[in-house]
C-alpha cells in the first residue's frame, strides 16, 4: 500500500516538536533517518562527533517507533546503502511510493541547494518545512536587517530580548537597568580554579554498536573516540541542562574567559551540541537561566551573559550565514592565503597555548569559544592563514558544528575575513592576553613578555604586524585608535625589528619548526 508521506529526518533535526513529526500520519506516513559516508566524510569530522551524531540519531529513530511512528532507518553498513542523502532518499521513494516527500529545511547551504535539485528527478512533490527550533526566522531577521548599514548583535539581541520578554522588566526596561553584562564576565582564572564534576551516561547496546562501528569504519579518524561521555537521548541531555542550571550556570559569568591548563570545560554548559542537534530547544535553555537568576540561584551576569550566546549570537550568527550565503563562504577581506599548519590535527607545536587548546580539541571534540577565537583563531588571524581551510578545520573538529553556526564564527568573529559584517573590530591580541587570561604560558618555549629573539612568543611580533599590514583599513575604527598610537612611539628601528621577527615565524609555521 501506498505511504502517503515520506518525512525525511536530517541527523541534526532530532527534535519531535519539529513539524514534521508533529504533522505526522501515524497510519499512513514513514520517517527516514540515514546514516551515510557522505555526511559522515565531507569533512574530517572529529570520530566523536560521528559517534554522537549516529548514536542520538539511532535513539531518535527508536522514540519514534515507541511513539507509533513507522520509520525507515538506514545504518552505515547496511545492504544497499548508497552512502548519500540524496540516494537514501531516492530508494526510499522507489521502495514506499509515497505520495510526496517532506524534509525540514537543512541548515547547510550546500544541502539546501541538493534538496532543490533534488526536486528535479524526484518522482514525487517535495515540501521543504521551516526549522521552527530558532528564535528568529529568515524573514523576521531579513526585516531587522532591512537597510542598515552595520549589522550588530548588541541590537539585534535587544530586539529578542524584548520580543520574547526575556530578563525584561514590567517598564520595558531590561533587568538590572542594562542589556550587556560583559564588562563583569572577564575574570582571569584565580588559584585552583578547575571544572566541577560532569555527567558520563551509561552507554547502552545502541551507543557501543555505534562506538564499534566507528572505531572500524573511520580507523584514521580525527580524535579519540574514547573515553566517550555524549548524551545522546532527549532525556539524557535534559538531565545536562538541570546539571548545569543548579551547579555550574552560578559561576559561568565570572569565568567565562578564562583558560586553565588541563581543564577543557571550566564554567561552561557543554549544551551547544545538544541544542544544534534538536534534543534541547533554546527557549527552554534560556527559559531555565532566567529562572535560575530570579529564584536568587544565579547572578545576572551569570544568566545575561549565558542567555545572550543562545537569544543574541546564535540567532545571529544564524541570519547572517542564511542573508549573505553563498557568497559569504568565498569571503577573504584581509587577503590571507598562508596554509593551514598541521599541528591543527597533531597538536604538535612549542606554543604551549596552542598545543593545549588543540589538545582539549583532539580529546573531547570540544575547547570552549575563549580558546577558539583568542587561541587558534587569533593564531589564524594573525598569521594569516587562508579562511576557507581554518573554516573546513573548524567545522571538522568540534560535535557542535554546524555550517550555519560555525562558518560565521570562523570568518567573521575569528578572521575577520568577511570585512567586518559581524563584528565591528578584529579579535587579535598578542601574548600578553593570553598570559592574562590563562596559565598556559608557564613552561612553555616562548616568552608571553619578549617580543623579539629566539625566545619571543609568537603572539607578539605577529600582531604588531598584523596592525601594520592593515593599518589603512583599520585606523578608521573608532574602537583600536590606540593601538597605531603606541605603534607610532615605538620608532622606525623597533617596527622593523617586530616585523622581520614576524616573518620569522612565519618561515618556521611553514617549516613545521614553530
Amino acid at each position: 500500500m501506498a505511504r502517503s508521506v515520506l518525512r525525511v529526518i536530517l541527523g541534526d533535526q532530532l527534535s519531535s516538536r519539529l513539524e514534521i513529526v508533529a504533522s505526522a500520519d501515524k497510519a499512513n506516513d514513514v520517517f527516514l533517518l540515514a546514516e551515510v559516508m557522505a555526511e559522515a566524510s565531507y569533512v574530517r569530522h572529529h570520530v566523536k562527533k560521528i559517534a554522537f551524531v549516529f548514536s542520538a540519531m539511532r535513539h531518535h529513530a527508536q522514540a519514534l517507533r515507541s511513539a507509533g511512528y513507522a520509520v525507515r532507518y538506514v545504518a552505515l553498513e547496511d545492504d544497499g546503502n548508497t552512502q548519500s542523502l540524496d540516494g537514501e532518499i531516492l530508494r526510499a521513494v522507489e521502495a514506499l511510493r509515497p505520495e510526496r516527500v517532506a524534509i525540514t529545511e537543512p541548515g547547510e547551504w550546500r544541502l539546501r541547494e541538493g534538496f532543490e535539485a533534488l526536486r528535479l528527478v524526484l518522482p514525487a512533490p517535495l515540501d521543504i518545512l521551516p526549522d521552527t527550533r530558532f528564535l528568529c526566522s529568515h524573514a523576521e531577521f531579513d526585516d531587522w536587517a532591512g537597510d542598515r548599514r552595520e549589522l550588530r548583535m548588541e541590537y539585534f539581541y535587544r530586539e529578542m530580548r524584548r520580543r520574547y520578554d526575556i530578563l525584561m522588566e514590567p517598564d520595558g526596561k531590561p533587568a538590572g537597568g542594562r542589556w550587556n553584562f560583559d564588562a563583569e564576565n572577564r575574570k582571569p582564572p584565580k588559584a585552583g580554579l578547575d571544572s566541577p564534576p560532569r555527567l558520563s551516561f551509561r552507554k547502552d547496546a545502541t551507543t557501543l554498536d555505534v562506538l564499534d562501528l566507528v572505531r572500524r569504519r573511520f580507523p584514521d579518524g580525527y580524535g579519540r573516540l574514547e573515553p566517550f561521555h555524549f548524551a545522546v537521548t532527549r532525556r539524557q541531555a535534559l538531565r545536562e541542562l538541570e546539571h548545569f542550571i543548579a551547579h555550574i550556570l552560578p559561576s559561568f559569568g565570572d569565568y567565562q574567559d578564562a583558560m586553565v591548563r588541563g581543564e577543557p570545560y571550566l564554567r561552561h554548559s557543554l549544551l551547544a551540541a545538544y541544542i544544534n542537534a534538536g534534543l534541547l530547544y533554546p527557549m527552554e535553555v534560556c527559559r531555565g537561566a532566567e529562572a535560575a537568576f530570579r529564584a536568587g540561584h544565579a547572578p545576572l551576569n551569570a544568566a545575561e551573559g549565558f542567555i545572550r550566546q543562545i537569544l543574541g549570537w546564535r540567532e545571529y550568527v544564524r541570519g547572517v550565514y542564511w542573508r549573505f550565503m553563498p557568497g559569504y563562504a568565498e569571503r577573504n577581506a584581509l587577503d590571507a592565503h598562508e596554509p593551514l599548519p598541521w599541528f591543527y590535527w597533531s597538536g604538535e607545536t612549542k606554543m604551549a597555548c596552542l598545543r593545549e587548546a588543540l589538545a582539549h580539541t583532539y580529546d573531547h571534540a570540544y575547547s570552549h569559544h575563549i580558546q577558539r577565537l583568542m587561541v587558534t583563531g587569533n593564531f589564524a588571524l594573525l598569521m594569516g592563514l587562508e579562511p576557507k581551510a581554518v573554516h573546513e578545520w573548524y567545522l571538522a573538529v568540534y560535535a557542535d558544528a554546524y555550517e550555519w553556526v560555525e562558518l560565521p564564527n570562523t570568518l567573521g568573529m575569528a578572521l575577520h575575513a568577511d570585512g567586518g559584517l559581524l563584528a565591528s573590530k578584529p579579535y587579535a591580541a598578542s601574548g600578553a592576553y593570553i598570559r592574562r587570561m590563562s596559565d598556559f604560558c608557564q613552561g612553555c618555549a616562548y616568552d608571553p613578555t619578549v617580543a623579539v629573539g629566539d625566545r619571543a612568543c609568537p603572539f607578539n611580533a605577529l600582531y604588531w604586524d598584523f596592525m601594520a599590514r592593515h593599518r589603512e583599513r583599520f585606523s578608521r575604527n573608532a574602537r583600536i585608535p590606540y593601538v597605531y598610537a603606541n605603534w607610532d612611539r615605538m620608532g622606525a628601528d623597533r617596527q622593523e625589528a617586530l616585523r622581520t621577527q614576524a616573518e620569522a615565524h612565519v618561515v618556521a609555521m611553514r617549516e613545521g619548526r614553530l
